[in-house]
């Protein structure tokens, strides 16, 4: 790596405010050490709720596509990252038994062909060494989320094809695909069990009660990224995005030197390699390095 040719991590998310409770500890700190980070935001999202009640408001929900991309612009800044919408819409997210059918023209019924090809555009022309996005549930299953799994896989292997997608731009093949691996068992009980024990209330009980322990993905964690020091940056990108985070709400409820004690990384399952890279890691550029000065 020199100056001229950092290493470069595209991260790629579904709406507005993913990218700051996904990896954003993660991101601020590969941009304080000089790696280019670049954020995919596939939709708008136009269908989202205003989740913050003090914002709960008719003019917020009047303007709310605009709002979302004022907060993202105010978190790209806060994190210190590039950022870009792919352009397609909010599939929103579907409630009742049985659910109903998605908007027609929203993201989640786009071909994946079709869903993929801005995303390879961008690969190419932004060249990233790593992607970060979310595994085969979507991390949990909103239906923009699992699209965005597709579309990263897909186009992760189309990208460096030149018989793919000819008309967009010159072959580009990164070398490591990760997936978050965010609210895990082991994780959300250490910071119950710390929350507990400095004799204050748990926002996870319930939560950990119902837990069902075959839906549990810790044993996929192939990486750890020291970044307790970048948990501040990654809470105010958050408070950035003020229609969808409570500041008084569950996010939050965890006071940060708790989190820095008990669970000081961002994890994550390394899907696809092209590189040398043994498990466990430390490092999503572990066998990046040496690659990229070779290049």
């Amino acid at each position: 790596m020199t100056e001229a040719d950092p290493l470069r991590l595209l991260a790629v998310h579904a709406h507005p405010d993913d990218e700051s409770s996904k990896g954003a500890a993660t991101m601020a700190k590969y941009v304080a050490e000089g790696v280019r980070v670049m954020v995919a935001t596939c939709t708008g999202g136009e269908r989202g709720s205003v989740l913050n009640p003090a914002l709960d408001r008719p003019d917020v929900w009047e303007r709310l596509p605009e709002i979302r991309r004022e907060e993202m612009a105010r978190a790209r800044e806060v994190l210190g990252v590039e950022q870009e919408f792919l352009g397609f819409v909010d599939s929103g997210l579907p409630e009742g038994d049985p659910l109903p059918p998605l908007p027609e023209g929203c993201f989640a019924l786009v071909p994946t062909e079709e869903a993929a090809a801005p995303l390879v555009e961008l690969i190419r022309r932004f060249k990233p060494h790593v992607i970060t996005t979310y595994d085969e549930r979507g991390g949990y299953p909103h239906p923009d989320h699992i699209k965005t799994h597709e579309v990263s896989v897909h186009a992760f292997d189309a990208a460096g094809d030149p018989d793919r997608y000819p008309d967009l731009g010159e072959p580009w093949q990164p070398l490591k695909l990760y997936y978050h691996m965010g609210f895990t068992l082991p994780r959300t009980r250490a910071l119950h069990e710390a929350i507990l024990a400095s004799g204050q209330e748990s926002p996870y009980a319930e939560w950990l009660e119902n837990w069902d322990p075959e839906r549990d993905m810790s044993h996929r964690v192939t990486t750890k990224v020291p970044c307790a020091e970048y948990f501040a940056v990654r809470d105010a990108a958050l408070i950035a995005h003020a229609t969808q985070i409570d500041p008084n709400g569950r996010w939050f409820a965890c006071p940060l030197e708790v989190q820095q004690r008990v669970w000081p990384t961002e994890d994550y399952e390394l899907a696809r390699s092209v590189v040398d890279s043994p498990a466990p890691e430390d490092d999503l550029f572990a066998g990046v390095r040496s690659e990229v000065v070779v290049r």
